[in-house]
């Protein structure tokens, strides 16, 4: 690469990462701002002076902490409950001669490609005769059906990729398909899985449609509906709708810094080569 298409490669990368991170940046700012710097024109990119103001009012005008709770129980749910069903799955179609395998794959991507708003009536419909709606496992269940198509998808690759024979010594011994799953592939596999979860999570924690129209009582609320509950029919108080945008997306943040190595590292692995 000649100098100058390295320059403006780099120019290209910085101005790609400014639009991605600016958003962020300035819902940091407006955060700690007050109304008056917030109504300034031009508007101010700093406050004039920091306060937590709008943080303490977050926690104040609405059960914040509440949402934050229900939105980490859903999650946690769906997220068992995905990689359990998926891993489960994807084990099957790659070891098993079930017919139809290629016919199932693409059945479960046409499913992942429908919008949610297309689902929602069916779904309030059936829930509202099952009694899960203003539940959390209602709302974890739904969740982790449309993240399956996904886990699917990912994990089947991924177990394509593990040599059967790591698994012929074991059925020597006398070992069944449960016990090749459990004790065999899954160790291989951590990595992987581990990824799927933290994509799933950020998925599920995301999910505003469908936890807006299933869990409409207060303390099944989740966090991102929450959200919209600051604003009035005549303001919406972006300081404080800005700190509790930060506080919903602090668990996200900690997450992926804290794992990122894992989570490239599942997706790159790709399995096990032979």
């Amino acid at each position: 690469m000649t100098g100058w298409k390295k320059i403006v490669y780099l120019l290209f990368v910085a101005a790609f990462l400014f639009a991605m991170i600016s958003p962020m940046l300035y819902m940091i700012s407006a955060s700690f701002m007050s109304e008056a710097d917030l109504n300034q024109i031009p508007p101010r990119v700093l406050p004039s002076a920091w306060s937590m103001k709008n943080y303490i009012a977050a926690f104040v005008q609405q059960p914040l902490l509440r949402y934050v709770f229900n939105s980490f129980v859903i999650t946690i749910i769906a997220v068992v409950i995905c990689i359990t069903a998926g891993s489960m799955a994807s084990y099957a179609l790659t070891r098993t001669n079930i017919r139809f395998k290629k016919v199932f794959l693409i059945f479960v991507l046409t499913i992942s490609l429908l919008p949610t708003i297309t689902l929602i009536s069916p779904i309030f419909k059936m829930y509202s005769k099952l009694g899960l709606l203003n539940s959390h496992i209602g709302l974890a269940l739904i969740v982790s059906v449309l993240d399956l198509p996904m886990t699917i998808w990912f994990l089947t690759a991924v177990f394509k990729g593990i040599p059967v024979s790591f698994e012929e010594s074991a059925k020597l011994d006398g070992a069944n398909m449960f016990q090749l799953f459990v004790y065999i592939i899954i160790p291989l596999l951590k990595a992987s899985i581990f990824s799927i979860s933290i994509l799933v999570f950020i998925g599920a924690w995301n999910r505003f449609l469908l936890s807006q129209v299933l869990n409409q009582y207060e303390q099944y609320r989740t966090v991102v509906v929450g959200l919209t509950l600051y604003q009035t029919s005549h303001t919406i108080p972006f300081g404080v709708v800005a700190a509790a945008g930060m506080i919903t997306v602090l668990p996200l943040l900690i997450m992926v810094l804290i794992f990122q190595k894992n989570i490239l590292g599942g997706i790159m692995e790709g399995g096990v080569k032979e």
